[in-house]
């Protein structure tokens, strides 16, 4: 069943810039985690999504949007890609 939940929408998983200084990552409940280079879970909230735009409201009242175009996120001036978790392949 946990399954079915993490798999419920594509985006859901890790988001980094070309120099993995920002990570996003967007969990299956509705909740995200941001790094901020050696500092995790520097923001955390949740967020919603209609389509392929992104509404975040973090956990201080913080807002921020962004959209996923052709597989990339970009949010508030940065450009983000999926972060493949695939043991073996991590490079």
């Amino acid at each position: 069943m946990k399954n079915e939940h993490r798999n419920a929408h594509p985006y859901i998983g890790m988001w980094v810039t070309a120099d993995g200084h920002i990570r996003h990552e967007l969990l299956p409940n509705g909740r995200y985690d941001e790094a901020r280079g050696n500092r995790k879970s520097a923001y955390q909230g949740c967020y919603t999504m209609k389509g392929d735009h992104i509404e975040y409201v973090d956990d201080t009242g913080f807002t921020a949007d962004g959209d996923f175009i052709d597989g990339v996120l970009y949010h508030a001036g940065m450009v983000l890609k999926r972060e493949e978790n695939r043991e073996g392949s991590k490079k």
